[in-house]
């Protein structure tokens, strides 16, 4: 990991990393280690944004780019730069406002927001407080499949963008932060889209236990399997995405089965230790999908040149999740919206130093792994070229 500076709690954060800095030191320690921690030994969590630095980029010069063109669309919707805003439960433990400030701060960026079943917001009130907001709901499947139609049904009737079916959780990961903090979710709050549910809106701690795992092991539903995918659309016309497929051959079953677009996660390295970063599985997933459904990425992005390099490997946008909590708990909405604005410019930067007048010039050849690889060089332009350079 890279050494992170101090940071002056009076000076505007100048990059992610400083907002992470900063929501540290403001959260208290249960919340924090919530938000933060990554499974068993957090091999994975590192390596994750780890993964991206790796990523070299092969820059193209005198190309005219005194005018950047940054919008993607993205399943028919029009984002101002293609990252939008993944699910991330249970925020208003970073601010009070939660998940309305953060959809407030996605609508001024212009983007999508995505919203967890987890909330502490329902998502009737995230819809009516940002009317016309692109969202997309994020869904767990219960062991009570009733509970779940419903869900789904009424995000239908709020106007979201699609149903974002998590299939990396059958059980909880090992979270040892959340082990050793017995988390539970603050008394004066509760899972805002099961108010009417007490058993379903709490979510308590124990000794040397997790509530949330405990939460998961006893309500969500370790028998999902991909038959399961023909039910969900049997009752919604949105489009099912799959979020957390980090293989091809998942990736080709999901075209099997009907999904409309996949998701490459691995949960921000909560679930399964040890799992390859998501931007190193990134292309075997793009080729399996061969343009068929678009492709998604989420976990380690932290710069504005990592969305360049998530583009370049084939992902039609990218999403951030974490880094979205640190705005949050640093400054609430005009944390998230100075957070998302510093990503957006480092995009454009490193969009006009590699030569890229618009998203559509971000191409394969724009990246290459560890260093400059000869290799990569042949494969990229097809042609021949002498066997010592």
């Amino acid at each position: 990991m890279v050494e992170k500076p101090a940071v002056n709690p009076a000076a505007q954060p100048l990059n992610l990393a400083e907002y992470h800095l900063l929501a540290k030191a403001k959260l208290p320690a249960m919340v924090y280690g919530y938000y933060a921690s990554g499974a068993d030994d957090e091999q994975t969590l590192r390596d994750n944004e780890d993964a991206f630095r790796r990523l070299r980029f092969r820059p193209r010069v005198l190309i005219d780019v005194s005018r950047v063109d940054m919008t993607k669309q993205v399943m028919g919707i029009d984002l101002s730069f293609p990252l939008m805003v993944a699910p991330t439960a249970m925020q208003r433990m970073a601010h009070p406002e939660g998940e309305l400030a953060t959809a407030r701060a996605v609508a001024r960026i212009g983007t999508v927001m995505g919203l967890s079943s987890w909330a502490t917001t329902s998502l009737e009130d995230v819809a009516a407080h940002v009317p016309g907001l692109p969202k997309f709901f994020q869904l767990y499947v219960y062991k009570d499949r009733a509970i779940t139609e419903r869900l789904v049904r009424r995000a239908e009737r709020a106007g979201f963008r699609a149903i974002a079916l998590t299939v990396d959780t059958p059980q909880l990961g090992r979270r040892e932060a959340d082990i050793r903090n017995q988390f539970q979710l603050p008394p004066h709050l509760s899972l805002a889209n099961f108010s009417d549910m007490k058993d379903f809106a709490e979510v308590k701690g124990g000794a040397g236990a997790s509530g949330l795992a405990s939460y998961v092991a006893s309500l969500i539903d370790a028998s999902l399997n991909w038959n399961d995918i023909a039910w969900l659309k049997s009752i919604t016309r949105l489009p099912i995405l799959l979020k957390g497929v980090v293989t091809a051959e998942d990736a080709q079953r999901a075209l099997q089965y009907g999904a409309d677009g996949i998701w490459v996660s691995n949960h921000g390295a909560r679930q399964l230790d040890g799992v390859t970063a998501t931007v190193d599985c990134l292309e075997e997933v793009v080729q399996a999908a061969r343009g068929r459904i678009p492709v998604f990425i989420d976990s380690g992005v932290r710069r504005g040149t990592d969305v360049l390099k998530a583009l370049a490997l084939g992902a039609d946008a990218v999403l951030i999740g974490r880094p979205i909590v640190w705005g949050l708990a640093v400054d609430g909405e005009e944390g998230v919206y100075r957070l998302l604005s510093l990503l957006k410019d480092e995009f454009k930067l490193a969009m006009q130093l590699c030569g890229c007048q618009k998203v559509s010039d971000i191409r394969r050849e724009l990246v290459v792994r560890d260093a400059f690889a000869p290799y990569d060089v042949r494969q990229m332009l097809s042609v021949k070229m002498p066997s010592k350079l």
